[in-house]
């Protein structure tokens, strides 16, 4: 019955909307009762074009994905047919998983004027549509939204963190996550200062009116008092990374931190009193305090040596990244996905998640660096760069620095 009532309501809608358009036409002739040429062809320019359909010849209606819906479940509701239901049972995973409709994900049901579903429309995200022909047999295609790009230059200034710097100003605060992969190895982000600065020249892309995403940063300074440090992005066939002014790479061998930490609540030390055995014993690592299941990424490449539960270090993961340095994660709650000795890591993996295993007072990581077998502090080592450019592309690298200077100062 609901099914019926549903179909009439459509089929109503639908008619009001034709007698309206065919009264919207009969106002456009001429003295003679004729459409004038320039009307002809005002009306043809008027026909829109949506994920491939032509909107205005259908009614549309809108709704979303509920809890524990399934596609076929909303194509009975919108009054499909069981042939055609049946027919969403027989694509494969290529053309579209059926099983993969999510929960509050919008869509569009598009009718003929005879109130026959024509198309249904899934969106996916803002840019990716998956777009079903239900006329005569089920065609499937997928639909990305052209994207518009808006190329510009901001500058903010640090009162309490980065994001807040540009939330406040109404800019995509997506540009703090992308400036803190650029600066990871040279600047820490915890230490920023009140009045410290960035200028950003990126470009932003758009589905419509609405921001998708940071396409590039093209180059940036940060200022920190009278100290500045800018990053220029150059890219060719052989390289592509970020570089100051000299050429060297703002990339280095290791990160600053393996962590995002509240606050460090012990520092490397020969005479620390233990916290647990009351002894003054040599704490040769830095304690970052942060929550359970906090990530903990690998601040280099390098090889896992050592993987288990190691007495008060408690779970614990040792890492060599060359011939010069390895590092230790200790008091691990669990390990990271596919982590075990021998196998390779890669800068900015997670190899674990902060935990309070082994000898320990509450959550937080001992993080530990020797370099050619003597503990040294992570705080104040040096991280060995990456290579420069090279002097082969020197001189386009400079054109580049060049060009970026003018927009970003």
């Amino acid at each position: 019955m609901y099914k019926y009532q549903r179909l009439l309501h459509i089929s109503l809608q639908v008619v009001i909307c034709t007698l309206l358009l065919l009264w919207t036409v009969s106002c456009r002739h001429d003295a003679k009762g004729n459409l004038t040429a320039e009307e002809t062809e005002g009306a043809i320019d008027e026909v829109r074009y949506e994920y491939g359909i032509p909107v205005d010849s259908f009614y549309c209606i809108t709704g979303t994905v509920g809890k524990g819906e399934t596609l076929g479940g909303i194509f009975s509701r919108l009054g499909a047919g069981k042939q055609l239901i049946n027919q969403l049972g027989l694509l494969s995973p290529a053309e579209f998983d059926v099983r993969k409709i999510r929960p509050q994900k919008n869509y569009l049901a598009f009718y003929s004027l005879d109130s026959t579903l024509s198309y249904f429309v899934y969106q996916q995200d803002l840019i990716h549509s998956i777009v079903m022909d239900l006329r005569d047999t089920l065609h499937i295609e997928k639909v990305q939204k052209p994207l518009k790009h808006h190329t510009e230059c901001k500058e903010v200034v640090i009162e309490s963190s980065l994001w807040n710097a540009f939330t406040s100003v109404g800019v995509n605060p997506q540009l703090a996550i992308e400036l803190s992969d650029i600066y990871a190895w040279t600047v820490d982000f915890f230490g920023l200062q009140r009045g410290d600065r960035f200028r950003v020249y990126y470009t932003e892309s758009f589905a419509d009116t609405v921001p998708v995403g940071i396409t590039r940063i093209h180059a940036a300074t940060y200022y920190h008092g009278t100290d500045s440090l800018s990053a220029y992005y150059f890219s060719n066939e052989d390289l592509s990374g970020y570089f100051d002014e000299q050429g060297n790479s703002l990339r280095k061998a290791f990160l600053k931190a393996p962590l995002n930490y509240k606050r460090i609540s012990s520092t490397f030390t020969y005479h620390r009193k233990h916290p647990i055995f009351k002894t003054v014993r040599p704490h040769t690592g830095v304690d970052y305090a942060a929550p359970i299941g906090t990530p903990v990424v690998s601040i280099g490449d390098g090889v896992v040596i050592e993987k288990g539960y190691k007495g008060g270090g408690g779970n614990t993961v040792k890492i060599r990244h060359n011939s010069t340095y390895t590092t230790a994660y200790l008091h691990l709650s669990k390990y990271g996905k596919d982590i075990q000795v021998g196998k390779r890591v890669s800068q900015g993996q997670v190899i674990g998640y902060v935990g309070s295993t082994g000898n320990s007072t509450g959550p937080h990581l001992d993080f530990r660096v020797w370099k050619n077998g003597t503990p040294v502090n992570p705080l104040t080592m040096e991280a060995p760069p990456v290579e420069p450019i090279p002097a082969k592309y020197k001189e386009d690298y400079q054109a580049t620095v060049f060009a970026l200077q003018h927009f970003l100062h």
